[in-house]
């Protein structure tokens, strides 16, 4: 929203409070309280995918944009019926954050035009340690894959090659907290599961971890064997090995595994960022035929 209006497009997040804010970043985002705005056919309403089974509601309205960040939840609680619907639904377009996203959308939304835009990872945030090696530590997150996780853990714990590492769990942080805990720890392990992108592992690799683990289909045009170790969907023996090897690898010798992790870095920081991602919405803007300040008025909140 920040870079549309920095392209001279008025927009603004819509949202049912004015005084909304989002707090987990930090943000100056331009708000809008929807029952203060009039929407126009002349206008561009771009709505998640998990409102995908009320956009029969918008007929009439607004040119409707889809932004779908979670493609493989586009049909979640929508009866076999309504998804059906959605193929007839005049969408103007999807929008989706990810190589794997586009190829699914494009199969099944054949007759809607589907356009990539790229995740942004912030480098004044997660950027790798200044000594250049992590600590002894496994970070994960604990939002993803429960079952696999614990079989995992509970797998390196009772075959005890891991002496003198210690297990970090990453919740209920601030954006800040998480990189700096992702910066302490020398191996990331992804238990990442049907995401759009999946910003945990990729967060980890610009912070310099050596990431083992699932890709979770979004996330595979950043897991590249060069500097991480993608492991077969919920092979947990094929995990908990290579969390072995890497971790015994870095007590030979952590520099092998530290270049890895640097490397991972400054790919994901020179693709993800938000140069790239002015580029991506100027063009899509412009397949819409949208100029820079042709939109509706939009009242906003301080």
């Amino acid at each position: 929203m920040d870079l549309l209006n920095q392209l001279g497009f008025d927009a603004a997040v819509l949202h049912k409070r004015s005084s909304y804010r989002a707090h987990w970043f930090q943000n100056r985002t331009r708000l809008a309280a929807a029952r203060d705005v009039v929407l126009t056919d002349q206008d561009v309403l771009v709505v998640p995918e998990i409102y995908g089974g009320k956009l029969s509601s918008l007929a009439g309205g607004p040119r409707i944009v889809v932004l779908n960040q979670g493609a493989y939840y586009t049909f979640a609680g929508i009866p076999l019926e309504e998804a059906a619907k959605l193929r007839d639904f005049p969408i103007e377009a999807i929008l989706t954050v990810s190589e794997d996203s586009l190829r699914l959308l494009g199969a099944v939304f054949e007759n809607t035009p589907i356009h990539h835009v790229r995740s942004v990872i912030d480098g004044l945030v997660f950027h790798p340690p200044a000594a250049g090696e992590g600590r002894r530590r496994l970070a994960y997150v604990t939002s993803r894959r429960s079952i696999e996780r614990g079989h995992v853990l509970g797998a390196l714990a009772i075959r005890g090659r891991l002496k003198g590492w210690e297990t970090v769990a990453i919740e209920a942080l601030s954006e800040q907290e998480v990189a700096a805990a992702l910066r302490s720890s020398a191996i990331f392990l992804s238990f990442s599961q049907l995401d759009g992108f999946g910003l945990p592992p990729v967060e980890a690799m610009a912070c310099g971890c050596y990431v083992v683990g699932f890709h979770g289909q979004g996330g595979q045009e950043y897991f590249d064997p060069a500097y991480s170790h993608p492991v077969p969907d919920a092979d947990v023996l094929a995990f908990v090995r290579a969390v072995e090897d890497a971790a015994v690898a870095y007590d030979c010798d952590p520099v092998p595994l530290t270049r890895a992790g640097l490397e991972a870095s400054k790919t994901v920081l020179e693709r993800y960022n938000e140069a790239g991602l002015r580029d991506d919405l100027s063009a899509f803007c412009q397949s819409l035929g949208l100029e820079p300040g042709a939109s509706a008025e939009v009242p906003t909140n301080p």
